[in-house]
């Protein structure tokens, strides 16, 4: 409500107390107002401080008013003079409106002077408009150190959504604290079989090991500030994920594995940090770190993502496990991007970006005899490339969503690491003697030539709830993308391109509003490139998962889980193990 508002139903509430005062002295109270500020106070127009205050401005008129009325002098018959016509005048346009001169009033019998009537009005009036004018100077000084109305000095809290954070408002500025923390047991037992390179089973271990560790998720702390600025919404997003285990130095930095030695410190992965700008009329622009499109929607939707899944490593933990990543789907990762998110219409949004270019990156290692299974390169001349259309609908109580996305990246001057004999002549006791040393050395895939492939892929999956159950469906097939992360083996040693493809389902349903069960099996594949012969390479991981998950709090989440994983290679060998795990999660 406007100030403006607020000091016309002052003024009139105050020159209804006065009216009341002169005509019946001993009754005057401030119930009418008081009433009024409850009812505006029970309305959400007036905040607990602007009703006290208000309420207490009122009542200090009120006894004012009643302290003048007992020092008021006694009464002296006014003569009919030319300056009496004149004060009629104005009591006429006092109040903006004609007002009639009473005739004689009879009190008890007796006459009145109308002249005092008038007087005793125009004062009335006159106190009216002075408390007007005091409760709008009290109501903008409110505003002002409220930070309303352009002030600036203070910050309110927004009312509280379990799960959407905590967020302030410091004038125009939205400011959002949100995040989450996890903690695990997990026992993982080895099931046997022999190594596969690539391969996402720990099941040639052959050693039990427990762990106190993080799932899917690290813990997080996401801080948000948003605004609108010339018609355009504006935010910053800056997320930080530490983990609970000691980190690691490594190629994948605070997601290598673990290190549990003791004096070590946790991983802080600071995954988010961009900007984004629009408005729902134009879209919205996007520049910054985030997570990346294609693939976004399957870790976003996968159930392990509030617990364990597989494990990748048990005995060393790092700042996450695997979750269903590498046995349903390829890692979105967190990705540096320019990308561009349109407008909704008609349940249709699309979503296209440029995004850093990823190293093709040899994740199986070597062979038995050094040799790299599969090609590396970091040379880009152009960025990656990601689009996403997604549509949103409702058939009676089905909600649904459908998304497919695709990423096209060319990797350059790509080459393997090659075991190579180098030999040198040395005196031995005055005898010449021949010395040989192995030296593992980067090699272009083709001999004399810089050669380069383009990796594509693509993606469909679709997400359905009904009533107390949801069902998720997802499928990728890609070439030279590779498996488990983005371009992982995704090239062969020989310099060609390897296909891949894979999928999960998971089925949830919710008993209560508290407790539900998931259960979800995925695959990935990766198939052998033109003219390659390595046995021992993956070809596939697999993993089944079930979980409870029970909602003790609107924060607090406990979840029991077991997992089974296991890995194929093109070859004889296989391995898996299985996994337990019991812990919470808390989100806020």
């Amino acid at each position: 409500m406007s100030a403006g508002k607020l000091a016309r139903i002052g003024a009139v509430v105050v020159m209804a107390s006065g009216s009341a005062s002169l005509a019946f002295p001993e009754d005057a109270r401030a119930d009418d107002y008081s009433e009024l500020l409850d009812i505006l106070k029970a309305k959400g127009s007036l905040t607990q401080g602007e009703y006290r205050g208000l309420l207490a401005h009122h009542m200090q008129h009120v006894h004012e008013a009643a302290a003048a009325s007992s020092r008021a002098p006694q009464y002296m018959p006014a003569r009919h003079t030319a300056a009496s016509t004149s004060t009629h005048t104005q009591m006429r346009t006092a109040l903006g409106q004609q007002v009639e001169p009473p005739g004689q009033i009879g009190i008890g019998g007796g006459g009145m002077d109308p002249d005092y009537v008038l007087a005793q009005a125009q004062q009335a009036a006159a106190s009216a408009q002075a408390s007007a004018a005091s409760a709008e100077s009290t109501w903008l000084a409110a505003q002002h150190s409220m930070g309303l109305g352009g002030g600036l000095s203070f910050v309110r809290m927004e009312k509280y959504e379990a799960g959407k954070g905590l967020t302030f408002k410091a004038g125009p500025i939205d400011i959002n604290l949100s995040g989450f923390i996890n903690g695990f047991y997990t026992y993982n037992s080895p099931a046997g079989g022999m190594p596969v390179a690539g391969g996402v089973s720990t099941g040639s271990s052959g050693f039990d090991s427990s762990a106190l560790r993080n799932g899917l998720l690290p813990a997080g702390l996401i801080l948000k500030l948003k605004t609108t600025q010339n018609g355009i919404d504006l935010a910053a997003v800056m997320g930080m994920y530490p983990g609970i285990d000691n980190a690691k130095n490594g190629a994948f930095n605070a997601n290598t594995g673990g290190s549990p030695v003791g004096l070590g410190t946790a991983g802080i992965d600071f995954r988010q940090v961009y900007v984004t700008a629009g408005n729902k009329k134009w879209g919205t622009f996007k520049i910054g770190r985030d997570l990346g499109i294609f693939g976004g929607d399957a870790i976003l939707d996968d159930a392990t993502l509030l617990s364990v899944g597989s494990t990748g490593s048990n005995s060393a933990p790092g700042n996450t496990s695997l979750g269903r990543i590498g046995v349903g789907y390829v890692y979105a990762d967190w990705i540096p991007q320019i990308s561009y998110q349109s407008p909704t219409i008609k349940g249709f949004q699309g979503t296209i970006g440029i995004l850093q270019p990823l190293d093709e990156f040899d994740f199986s290692g070597d062979d038995a005899n050094g040799n790299a299974y599969s090609a590396s390169s970091t040379q880009h001349s152009s960025p990656m490339i990601q689009g996403k259309v997604t549509y949103d609908f409702k058939i009676g109580g089905l909600s649904a969503r459908i998304w497919a996305s695709f990423l096209t990246q060319h990797q350059q001057d790509l080459s393997r690491n090659e075991m190579t004999m180098a030999s040198s002549s040395v005196l031995i006791d005055g005898a010449p003697h021949t010395l040989s040393t192995l030296t593992s050395t980067a090699v272009p895939v083709v001999p004399g030539e810089k050669h380069g492939v383009t990796a594509e892929a693509g993606e469909i999956g679709t997400k359905l709830t009904y009533g107390p159950a949801q069902f998720v469906g997802y499928y990728y097939r890609g070439s030279g993308l590779g498996t488990t992360g983005l371009f992982f083996d995704g090239v062969a040693s020989n310099g060609r391109k390897r296909a891949s493809e894979g999928y999960y389902v998971q089925m949830m349903y919710n008993f209560t509003k508290k407790f539900k069960l998931v259960g979800s099996y995925g695959v990935s594949n990766l198939y052998q490139a033109p003219g390659e012969n390595d046995p021992d390479l993956v070809r596939r991981n697999e993993s089944e998962v079930g979980a409870a998950y029970y909602k003790m709090t609107d924060w607090l989440n406990l979840v029991a889980e077991y997992a089974h994983t296991s890995s194929a290679a093109h070859g004889p060998y296989k391995e898996s193990d299985n996994s337990a795990s019991g812990g919470m999660i808390l989100l806020f």
